[in-house]
Parts: structure tokens; C-alpha cells; sequence
């Protein structure tokens, strides 16, 4: 049984989201709840490794001081560093990747309402990847890339894959581990959380009749979209020139790993053209050209490059811009993964009930001044010494957050993607022809 004896401090504003009951779940589950008197208890470790992702330039030390997560000691009121590294060893990653899947399921059903594309709620995978502090232990649990001439990157890297909802920008699953696993197969272990009724859109880097049949065969009107790789082979089962249905051979490898697989399966194809003038095929389960017009899937595939921003938001913003993880160890660098994931859906659960607030679509607002909203908040709560004067701040905070909107994409701008030198810290050269 879980103690009651810790009560999660002040934490009013945040543990609406998070329900502490779902916590004290997740440890009883896990066996790592605590079961003696500690400054740390295990639900304290829980909001601290959520915290060390939204106080990302703060050491642990510095987090637990400001936010308070010690529990009162009228012995001795101090904890030392030592000790808080022992409790997020006790703690684990397992915990919090329950934690991350309760909360994620279910926040993100609660803002699917009034938000789906024609009775569809919209998803997509992607994935990125995370740097790792260059350990031995990292580098065996993890792998790192391998150039073509044979030199390893100078820190071991991580694969990340996630799926996105396109309404609101939380994250419904997220599955991550060692680099040299193809993306492909990270992929197919997201498919089981998507839900009914659902459009998931993928890059054609995903095209398979393995992964895409698995979407649409498994579960009610479970649908998908991708855009076709440019070697992509079909037989075109009628005349329209732009919105026609196609039939595709299923390869023998593919066959032979799955026995299931049919020997042909078909899709339909749409060629648009983008703003770019660049033409592009888009395949598509939607096969229904009346109920589901070629104009409007082609503007949910183009949905699809928001979600990206996702990547940026979690690795520059919410991250800091660090490239490297914090953690040392492949036990802990997991921890603190779903501790960011957690603390990302957060911030976005905070725009979307803002939004839904203020009428307004949740990638309107800004993510930077929504984390900023809740870094304060956290803060405000931890120290505020009148609880009465709390819901009167807190209410003006998220009225401030509800103004800062994102600028207008303005039409016909267009932003190409390029490689960019990074800037050196020391000045370059200049060296003259003859």
C-alpha cells in the first residue's frame, strides 16, 4: 500500500493535471513507493525529475530549494546532493514511463473533443534524436552514428519517436532507445496507442505495407497518409489524372517476415502540388473520393511539418538549447526523458485549457510564454505565503498567456530548409587569392 503520510505540497494549479492518486498508482504498481519516513519521498522525486526538465539551467539542489520538495525537518532541514541522486536511483525511469502513459492517453482524449478533421482525429509519428553524456555505458546501451569513413560521433545518441496529435500538439505516446534500431520498427511499437477513428500521417520515409497495413487492419476506421518515395512502382486501377486508386505488390522479404501480409495491397494516390510549384504523390487509406475531398487531405499532410516544431519546442526551449542530456547512466538518462516528455505535455495541456478558455486553437499561443506561465506558477505556489490571493494570480497569469499570440503565417512566404554554418566563437581568416 501507498503511504498517505506525503501529501504532495501546495502543488494546487499542477496537480489538477497530474492527479496525485495517479502518481501513488504508478509507484504501487512499480513496488517503488516509499515505505519509510523520508525528506524525499518517492512522489517528491516524481515532481522533481519533472521539474529538472522546466528548470533545465537549475542543478538539483537548486530545484529542490526553490521549489520546496523537501519535507518539513524540524531536526535537520537540509538534504545532501548525494541524497538526491540516491532517490531518483530508487525512483528509476519505469515510474514515470507509466506515469507519462496515464496522463498522456488521457489528456490528450480530453482535447480531441470539437478538434477532429471530419470525425478523424489527426495524428502524426516523426522522430529525432537525443545526445547522451559520452560514457561507456552510454555508449554499449545506446550505439552512436557511424560516418561512412568509419569515425563514430563524438557523443552516443538515442532515437526518439513520438505521436503527435496535429490539434493540440500533445503527445500521445513516445518510444526511444538505442540509435542503430531502424525508425521503422520504433514506429510500429506507437501504432497500438493510436485510437479509433483516427488519420495518422507519416513521412515516406514509413511507407510500408507492413507498418501501414498494420494502422488501417487494426481498429475502427483507423486511417493513414504519407507521400510516395519517387521509385515507388503501381498499377493504376482507373483514368483519373490527379485522384486515382492504385495497387502495389507486397515484396517477398516483406512476405517472408510477416506470413499475414497480402500479396498486393491498394491505396489511393493524389498528386498536388505544393507551394514550392514542387509535385508530389500522396498515398492514402481514405479511399472514399466523396466523403473525403483530395484538397483537404492534402492539407492535413501539410499539417504534418507543425508537428517538427514539437521537436524544436522539447530540444531548444524546453531543453534549453543543451545538447546534452544531464543524467550519466542509461537508467537515469531514461528517467529524465519522461520527465521531459512529461513536462512538454504539461506546458501543452496548459495551452490547450487556456485556449479552450479563450476560444482560441492551441497552437495559436506561444509555448515559450505558456513554460514561462508555468515555471512561475510552480514557483508562486511553492512560496506564496497567502494561499487566499493564489486562484486571483493565477487567473491573471493565464489571461496574460491567452494575449501572447503567435504571429499570422503570412501567405506565399516561404522559408526553404538549409544547412546553416554555426557561428565560431573566434574570428576566421580571411586569406587572399594571389
Amino acid at each position: 500500500m501507498v503511504s498517505k503520510a506525503f501529501p504532495i505540497p501546495s502543488f494546487a494549479g499542477l496537480s489538477t493535471h497530474i492527479d496525485p492518486q495517479w502518481i501513488a498508482t504508478v509507484l504501487a504498481n512499480t513496488g517503488t513507493a516509499s515505505v519509510r519516513r523520508r525528506k524525499l519521498p518517492a512522489e517528491q522525486v516524481v515532481w522533481l525529475v519533472i521539474a529538472l526538465a522546466l528548470f533545465r539551467h537549475q542543478s538539483m539542489a537548486q530545484v529542490v530549494a526553490e521549489l520546496d520538495l523537501v519535507l518539513p525537518d524540524k531536526v535537520d532541514a537540509s538534504i545532501a546532493d548525494s541524497a538526491l541522486t540516491q532517490a531518483r536511483q530508487r525512483l528509476g525511469q519505469e515510474p514515470l514511463a507509466q506515469l507519462f502513459a496515464l496522463c498522456a492517453a488521457g489528456w490528450d482524449t480530453r482535447h480531441q473533443q470539437g478538434q477532429s478533421w471530419r470525425g478523424l482525429a489527426c495524428y502524426a509519428i516523426d522522430g529525432s534524436t537525443l545526445r547522451t553524456p559520452d560514457t561507456a555505458a552510454n555508449r554499449e546501451h545506446y550505439g552512436s552514428q557511424e560516418y561512412a569513413s568509419g569515425v563514430l560521433s563524438s557523443y552516443p545518441q538515442m532515437r526518439l519517436l513520438t505521436l503527435t496529435s496535429l490539434s493540440s500538439h500533445l503527445l500521445r505516446d513516445a518510444v526511444f532507445g538505442e540509435y542503430s534500431k531502424n525508425e521503422m520498427r520504433y514506429a510500429a511499437d506507437l501504432l497500438s496507442s493510436i485510437p479509433a477513428h483516427s488519420l495518422t500521417v507519416l513521412d515516406k520515409g514509413f511507407v510500408s505495407a507492413a507498418l501501414l497495413l498494420q494502422i488501417q487492419n487494426h481498429g475502427e476506421q483507423r486511417h493513414w497518409l504519407t507521400a510516395a518515395k519517387s521509385n515507388a512502382k503501381w498499377t493504376r486501377l482507373d483514368e483519373h489524372p490527379t485522384d486515382y486508386h492504385v495497387q502495389m505488390r507486397v515484396s517477398p522479404q516483406a512476405r517472408k517476415a510477416n506470413p499475414e501480409l497480402p500479396e498486393h495491397w491498394q491505396a489511393r494516390a493524389i498528386e498536388v502540388v505544393s507551394r514550392q510549384g514542387k509535385r508530389r504523390i500522396l498515398l492514402t487509406s481514405l479511399m472514399d473520393k466523396k466523403a473525403w475531398p483530395a484538397q483537404e487531405i492534402a492539407q492535413q499532410y501539410e499539417r504534418r511539418w507543425h508537428v517538427e516544431l514539437s521537436y524544436r519546442e522539447l530540444k531548444q526551449q524546453l531543453l534549453g538549447s543543451e545538447s546534452t542530456l544531464r543524467s550519466g547512466h542509461p537508467q537515469t538518462i531514461e528517467q529524465e526523458v519522461w520527465g521531459a516528455l512529461l513536462a512538454y505535455n504539461l506546458v501543452r495541456l496548459e495551452m490547450a485549457e487556456i485556449a479552450k478558455e479563450s476560444r482560441l486553437h492551441p497552437t495559436e499561443l506561444s509555448f515559450v510564454a505558456a513554460m514561462d506561465y508555468l515555471q512561475l506558477e510552480w514557483i508562486t505556489l511553492a512560496s506564496c505565503p497567502s494561499p487566499g490571493s493564489l486562484p486571483a494570480l493565477l487567473q491573471r497569469m493565464r489571461i496574460r498567456l491567452s494575449e501572447r499570440l503567435l504571429p499570422k503565417q503570412r501567405r506565399g512566404r516561404t522559408c526553404p530548409r538549409v544547412v546553416k554554418k554555426v557561428p565560431s566563437r573566434y574570428p576566421v581568416r580571411q586569406v587572399r587569392k594571389p
